[in-house]
């Protein structure tokens, strides 16, 4: 179920409180309009794509996503997820990073890429599990974190929590 929370915290926290806080939100909204399923939960997440230090967001329109990707070209950046599993015991979080290096894109691409619509309601303006992905050169860490949904760090919330399928927690 999507989560009816705006994403608007404070621009000037830092990056890793920020995404935190909408995960939190996400899940927090969820967990309290629908409830918590028996013997589950509600999970809540947040991407951010961050460059020296700034959070990008997501593109407001076509010339502010040509703007982001020209700024990531041919550079390394950041992405965090942050995820909040919300039970009937209490909240589990983590962060998730993994870096990302974008190839150097020309205006060719860059007009092919824009023209899919992809970028629309992406942090950072790409997606790399579609075709943005042929935008990177290069993965640092869990691709799944770049996804928008770690499922390493996942399971290490669900273990925490007890409802690891696996088994329960120690």
């Amino acid at each position: 179920m999507a989560s009816d929370e705006a994403e608007d915290s404070d621009p000037g926290l830092p990056a890793e409180e920020r995404v935190m806080a909408h995960a939190r939100g996400k899940a927090r909204d969820v967990a309290g309009r629908v409830g918590i399923p028996g013997g589950g939960a509600v999970l809540g997440a947040d991407t951010e794509v961050v460059l020296n230090g700034i959070a990008l967001g997501k593109a407001a329109d076509e010339a502010d996503a040509r703007g982001m990707l020209q700024a990531l070209a041919g550079r390394e950046h950041t992405v965090m997820t942050g995820l909040v599993l919300v039970t009937a015991h209490g909240e589990h979080e983590c962060l998730a990073r993994a870096t990302v290096r974008m190839r150097p894109i020309d205006d060719e691409v860059l007009r092919w890429y824009l023209g899919r619509g992809e970028w629309q309601g992406r942090a950072g303006a790409y997606a790399v599990q579609g075709a943005g992905g042929a935008l990177i050169e290069g993965i640092e860490g869990e691709p799944s974190t770049v996804i928008g949904l770690p499922i390493g760090a996942l399971g290490l919330l669900l273990d925490d929590a007890g409802l690891a399928p696996w088994g329960t927690a120690a």
